[in-house]
């Protein structure tokens, strides 16, 4: 029927009531659609054209509607399932429409409904969530046409290309792998919106938070399409201001050096610190936090650490928002122990701290550590030491009572390494102390950690203990992060003992991922030229036990000033191997044999006759011994422990040269504050010879690194008619150094010292009436530089003399550059 600009009601072929306007373009046709028995699938579509004349007809057209309604509602509830049956409820075929490249069988497996089943409005649906989940089809739609269900598809294209354009700090590889979007694979909208997504994240991670990325889509035959990613990395997004409040106490400038994220400048331009990170954000808050509860302010809060992005996203401004609250000092410090046969007092005395020092949370674990220790030594393995505080804020005082008590039995049941990429899991597991089954032992595993700092191989460890699959077992999770260990190396500079020089190396500390040492280097100066090669293998045959063997040639010419011509030169070619092994924990012995030839040579005609007496060709055949017992935590930058070591050396095994040598060493580090560290060293030594005097090539010249303040070989016997120095059997050396902090950023490698060295040389086998030859102490004090920059070490030391002989050579001044690319 036709109702001009009338809404029609209606049942759509699933029983269900509908409301539609009739609105096709030629106004003699529009109709209503009446479903007089949907459910039957009758009476559908069914139209009369039938023009009004005047309001009454309009009335008995809206009743007549009415009836059929009411009529078909009726008709409807009374269809048995038999009937609706037999009226054809079941699908006869299901025809797919619009596949191009997708097999018909292929749409068909999506679905959910089947040939013969019923029209089931709930499986239809299913059906077609199940085809766009797919991802195959951009669109799908499903009709009924009499008994058969019609699915027509549009297929989504095939990716045919991807490229990315204007990028320069990610490469394509990069790119291509965090985008996830492979040449023949289906092209989804979705896809490029989550490649881009993941894109982005990938740009900020690298600073360029400015990144910008818009993907086109380049239709091509065949239902194909290329998919290029226009990119603008932006600048790279610094940190342009760090800011704090609520510090009190604390300078923004001195809380800006404790925390890893640092201020843009000029000098950053190698590092990445001044980079924004979120998760370095997230570090900073906790190296805030154990840095005021370190210097005492037990109850430090950091509120909030906020990151703005200006508006031209050129860079980041944060704030970090804390509260100090009172600092603290160690009220009573006690011990509650439930250990029988550990004396308390023993227990006391580990702790590290004392009444009325500053609070620190630092001394507070490293007691907890101590206690533990003391108790492991006396057999109780498994034992837990909780430190209770007490905060008493009226007098600001931290009471602790370590509490002390058997733990449970606890045992590994597996050990993980993560991170080691390069280096073998064998290579790691041979410096852990403990292995699967063993009782869980916190002391050896903190050892272990330290001997896998101390390999160099790595820059980070982490020793993570989780829960295992039962109650008395726990696996332990060994992180690391492995630093370059591969070095070609490059240099050009300067000394004050050898002038200007150059070196080229190759060296790699962890050779093939073994843990092999090989290293090649040569050094040519203006005095000297050198050569050396070394294999080092620390643990030979997969014991405890290093094998090494070394080959070199050296070439030197000796003079105090090397602007002057050599007063002589020694030529040195030979040859070394050794072994080592471990004596204890910490204590390590090594043997070695040494085959070398020397040759004294191009003595100038105004040397002393002491110097060319010792000209000609010697060789050397020397067998030698030493044992160092090593606690430093750090071997390459101590800051806590001592070493302690002394060898022994003889030649006549063979050979020329005959002589015994005897050394001895030692250190002390400790921490005296933050970035302050004071070093004790001492060193000394004596040679003797066997039947015949000490040659010039193997005695003691004192001065210029050793013993600051004085040049190379300028304390010692000397011909006082020459000037020469001549060299001695004996000498000694004790160092006095403080490194201190300059206020400079850290990243800077910038440190100070002060120093005074205290030593002296003497004792030659030779007499003559112009030797000069004091055993009376000399002393010097002085103040240097070091920047390790990252192309290559700058040292300057200021020494002064303070005891010398009238005879003894001084030099004010010394300083090193190298560079390394």
């Amino acid at each position: 029927m036709w109702f001009p600009n009338w809404y029609g009601f209606g049942i759509n072929p699933h029983g269900r009531c509908h409301l539609e306007r009739s609105a096709p373009p030629v106004r003699s046709a529009r109709f209503v659609n009446l479903s007089f028995d949907a459910a039957a699938g009758i009476g559908i579509g069914r139209r009369v054209g039938v023009r009004p004349k005047g309001i009454g007809v309009r009335i008995f057209a809206l009743v007549l509607l009415g009836v059929a309604l009411v009529a078909g509602s009726a008709q409807t509830v009374s269809v048995k399932p038999a009937a609706a049956q037999a009226r054809g409820d079941t699908i006869r075929n299901i025809v797919i429409e619009g596949t191009r490249r997708i097999d018909a069988q292929a749409v068909a497996g999506y679905l959910v409904v089947a040939k013969g089943g019923r029209f089931d409005a709930a499986k239809i649906d299913a059906s077609l969530k199940a085809l766009f989940r797919s991802g195959l089809f951009r669109d799908v739609t499903i009709r009924r046409r009499g008994r058969d269900l019609v699915i027509r598809v549009v297929e989504n294209p095939i990716v045919n290309r991807i490229a990315f354009e204007g990028n320069r700090k990610l490469d394509d590889s990069t790119l291509a792998s965090e985008a996830n979007i492979a040449p023949r694979s289906v092209y989804t909208r979705a896809k490029v919106e989550e490649a881009v997504r993941r894109m982005l994240a990938a740009f900020r991670a690298a600073g360029r938070y400015a990144a910008t990325i818009v993907p086109k889509v380049i239709p091509r035959s065949q239902n194909r399409v290329d998919v290029v990613f226009e990119i603008d990395e932006g600048s790279t997004t610094l940190v342009e201001r760090i800011s704090f409040i609520g510090n009190k106490t604390y300078s923004d400038g001195t809380l800006r050096d404790v925390i890893i994220t640092k201020e843009t400048a000029f000098w950053r331009f190698l590092g990445r610190t001044d980079v924004y990170d979120p998760g370095k954000l997230e570090a900073d808050k906790e190296v805030l936090r154990q840095y005021y509860l370190n210097q005492g302010f037990a109850e430090f809060q950091v509120l909030s650490a906020v990151a703005e992005l200006s508006p031209d996203r050129s860079g980041f401004f944060i704030t970090i928002t804390m509260q100090e609250g009172p600092r603290y000092r160690f009220g009573k410090l006690s011990v509650k122990s439930q250990l029988r046969r550990v004396d308390v007092n023993r227990l006391k005395a580990a702790i590290k701290a004392q009444p009325g020092d500053r609070y620190s949370a630092d001394k507070v674990q490293r007691s907890v550590v101590a206690l533990t220790d003391v108790a492991g030594s006396e057999g109780y393995i498994f034992v837990e030491a909780t430190p209770r505080i007490d905060l008493n804020r009226s007098e600001r005082t931290a009471d602790v009572e370590f509490v002390i008590g058997r733990g449970r039995r606890v045992f590994i049941e597996r050990i993980d390494i993560v991170g080691n990429v390069r280096t073998r899991d064998s290579v790691v597991r041979r410096e852990i102390l403990v292995a699967e089954g063993d009782a869980f032992n916190s002391a050896r595993i903190r050892q272990s950690r330290r001997r896998l700092i101390n390999t160099g191989y790595f820059e980070k460890v982490e020793i993570e203990r989780r829960d295992g699959s039962a109650a008395d077992q726990v696996r332990l999770v060994i992180t690391v992060l492995e630093r370059a260990t591969g070095q070609l190396s490059f240099g050009a500079g300067f000394s004050t003992q050898d002038g200007p020089l150059g070196t080229v190396g190759v060296q790699e500390s962890n050779f093939l991922g073994r843990g092999y040492d090989v290293r090649l280097a040569g050094q040519l100066s203006f005095r000297a030229s050198q050569i050396d090669a070394s294999f080092t293998d620390k643990h030979f045959l997969g014991r405890d036990v290093s094998f090494g063997a070394d080959v070199f040639r050296v070439d030197r010419g000796f003079q105090s000033v090397y602007t002057d011509n050599p007063l002589y030169r020694i030529e040195t070619l030979g040859g070394r191997v050794r072994f080592g092994y471990p004596l204890a924990e910490d204590v390590r012995q090594s043997v070695s044999y040494e085959l070398s030839t020397r040759r004294i040579g191009d003595v100038d005609s105004s040397a002393s006759d002491l110097l060319r007496e010792n000209a000609g060709r010697t060789t050397k055949s020397a067998l030698g011994s030493s044992v160092v017992w090593d606690v430093r935590d750090n071997r390459f930058e101590p800051t806590d422990g001592f070493v302690l070591g002394g060898g022994a050396t003889v030649a006549g095994l063979g050979g020329t040269e005959k002589f015994y040598r005897l050394s001895a060493e030692a250190g002390y580090w400790y921490a005296v504050s933050q970035g302050w560290v004071l070093a004790l060293l001492g060193e000394a030594g004596h040679i003797a010879g066997f039947g015949q005097d000490v040659r010039l090539s193997e005695r003691y010249f004192l001065g210029g690194t050793k013993l600051r303040g004085f040049e190379y070989g300028g304390v010692g016997p000397r011909d006082s008619a020459t000037g020469d120095s001549l060299g001695s059997n004996n000498y000694w050396l004790v160092t006095a150094e403080l490194s201190v902090p300059l206020g400079l950023p850290k990243e800077l490698g910038i440190k100070g010292r002060l120093f005074t060295d205290v030593g002296s040389a003497f004792g030659i086998d030779i007499s003559a009436p112009n030797l000069v030859d004091l055993a009376t102490p000399r002393a010097s004090a002085g103040a240097g530089l070091t920047w390790t920059s990252p192309l290559g070490p700058l040292t300057f030391d200021f020494g002064f003399a303070l005891l010398k002989h009238s005879s003894d050579r001084t030099r004010l001044f010394n300083f090193s550059f190298g560079t390394r690319f």
